[in-house]
């Protein structure tokens, strides 16, 4: 595969150089119908009542999401050590490292949370994502944007799950105190990790481009700041996927890959 070209300003630019690609309906269904499975297991395996158990649920869910931000990061060292090099290559290294940071903290929160105390659900996450983790390294090495919509996918899921969430439970959860955890990554710590993987920024009141600065009163704005994270991550990875590029358009432009039928013979 040619090294990815940017298309657009890194400034979260409106405007596209080139149309957004589609996506071989074949992958596309493929790549649906395994994440729309693997998600399906967990939620039969991990249905939401409302009880300490949510907290394994999302446990298992965190550690799965954030593998592929790490799998993605070792394909681009290990050509990288083989001499490859284009411009956007160190930049889309490091949001992918803020990604997986991101993600990291979100296992970290659900795990203050109790969501690992079990041993089968740890066994289970883990399993799930170091197989998950092979399975991104082959697809990226062979065809990037089939490896980063597979990540869109789940990312999607991950930001249904968690607006349901809150939704349902917003008073239970309003009752809940922060974790420490939480209240040190989104209020305390240095925010360049965080900023750097928002990188489709939405545009305040002036028109100039926000940035998240979270302010946490209970488990209630824990929840909704990792869900906001999760359309960060998908904003970027639809951009990534339709035009080969992290913030080709506009938060306001930002739609989910479309398939196109293979061509007739």
């Amino acid at each position: 595969m040619s090294p990815p070209e940017t298309m657009a300003a890194a400034t979260g630019a409106s405007t596209a150089i080139a149309e957004a690609r589609t996506m071989d309906e074949g992958i596309y269904g493929f790549n649906k119908k395994l994440i729309d499975t693997v998600y399906d297991v967990i939620c039969f395996l991990y249905p939401v009542k409302g009880n300490e158990r949510d907290f394994a649920r999302f446990y298992v869910l965190e550690t799965v999401a954030r593998v592929p931000y790490f799998a993605y990061l070792s394909v681009m060292h290990l050509r990288e050590t083989f001499g490859e090099r284009y411009d956007s290559m160190s930049e889309r290294m490091r949001t992918h490292y803020a990604e997986a940071d991101n993600e990291l903290h979100h296992l970290l929160i659900m795990e203050s949370l109790g969501g690992n105390s079990n041993i089968v659900d740890r066994t289970l996450a883990q399993t799930m994502a170091f197989g998950y983790y092979w399975y991104v390294i082959i697809v990226y090495a062979w065809n990037e944007p089939a490896a980063y919509h597979l990540s869109e996918l789940i990312e999607d899921h991950a930001f249904d799950t968690y607006s349901k969430f809150t939704a349902t439970y917003e008073e239970r959860l309003k009752n809940l105190p922060v974790p420490e955890v939480a209240r040190r990554y989104y209020e305390l710590d240095n925010p360049f990790l965080f900023d750097l993987f928002c990188t489709v920024k939405n545009k305040d009141e002036e028109g100039t481009y926000s940035q998240r600065r979270p302010e946490l009163s209970s488990l209630y704005d824990v929840f909704i700041n990792i869900r906001d994270d999760e359309r960060e991550h998908w904003k970027t990875l639809c951009n990534l996927v339709q035009y080969d590029d992290m913030n080709a358009v506009d938060a306001t432009e930002v739609h989910s890959t479309t398939p196109v039928p293979a061509a007739l013979p």
